[in-house]
């Protein structure tokens, strides 16, 4: 594609799912060896490195707390990031609110920075993409309005109602309302960018990079074998 993106940036937070950032960047990663002049941002509210267990975990989510974490370290914050051409966010379980009395409502402290940076980069964004429940973080902005979206659908209870005004989509891998991608859960972001690469750069080098990468695609959105019966 004449013109394809270059300028990559995923945002990271306190409970971010590390595959959910890692794996669409691994692909990002072997893309680079096909596309010349990318980069990626690694966007913070700091420069702390940040952990994928929150600051405090959410109860009554379903999931009991990890015993095992990792971090990883920001290359900029909000405000030193640069206009990006495509913006990744990812889920976790850092973006519910860690009180009891709130489960399964959006983490404000966390998330209101991260839309305000959603909001500052759209204008002259070519691409937002969503992994897992990174959806409902930017469902937040308002910016999915009235457009087909999916998330994670072991959240399916609580994630669309955060946003009614979306047009949620219980059966997909992933879904592409005009220049929003937003996958279902954890692995599906993976898909979700062999997608999006296919779309950008083609066919053959979509399926060079998953052939080096080992990996099986799923390459139909609308196939989803954890989809929700409604």
């Amino acid at each position: 594609m004449a013109n394809a993106p270059k300028k990559y940036g995923i945002v990271l937070y306190p409970g971010f799912q590390l595959i959910d950032v890692c794996g669409p960047v691994d692909v990002l990663n072997v893309l680079s060896t096909h596309a010349e002049g990318i980069s990626l941002s690694i966007i913070a509210d700091t420069l702390e490195p940040t952990s994928t267990f929150p600051r405090a975990w959410p109860d009554k989510m379903g999931m009991p707390p990890f015993t095992t974490s990792e971090i990883l370290t920001p290359t900029h914050t909000f405000q030193t990031a640069p206009q990006l051409d495509v913006l990744i966010i990812p889920g976790g379980m850092g973006c519910f609110d860690p009180d009891p009395a709130n489960a399964g409502k959006p983490n404000s402290a966390i998330l209101d920075p991260i839309g305000q940076f959603i909001l500052k980069q759209y204008p002259s964004l070519r691409y937002l993409l969503t992994v897992c429940t990174g959806a409902g973080i930017a469902s937040l902005t308002g910016l999915l309005d009235g457009k087909k979206a999916t998330t994670f659908k072991g959240a399916w209870k609580v994630i669309p109602a955060w946003r009614p005004q979306v047009n949620w989509v219980p059966q997909a891998r992933w879904v592409v309302d005009g220049n929003i991608w937003t996958s279902s859960g954890v692995c599906s972001g993976i898909d979700l960018m062999f997608g999006f690469v296919k779309a950008i750069h083609g066919e053959d080098i979509a399926k060079d990079i998953a052939v080096w990468m080992e990996y099986q695609r799923h390459e139909d959105p609308a196939i989803d074998p954890f989809g929700i019966e409604e």
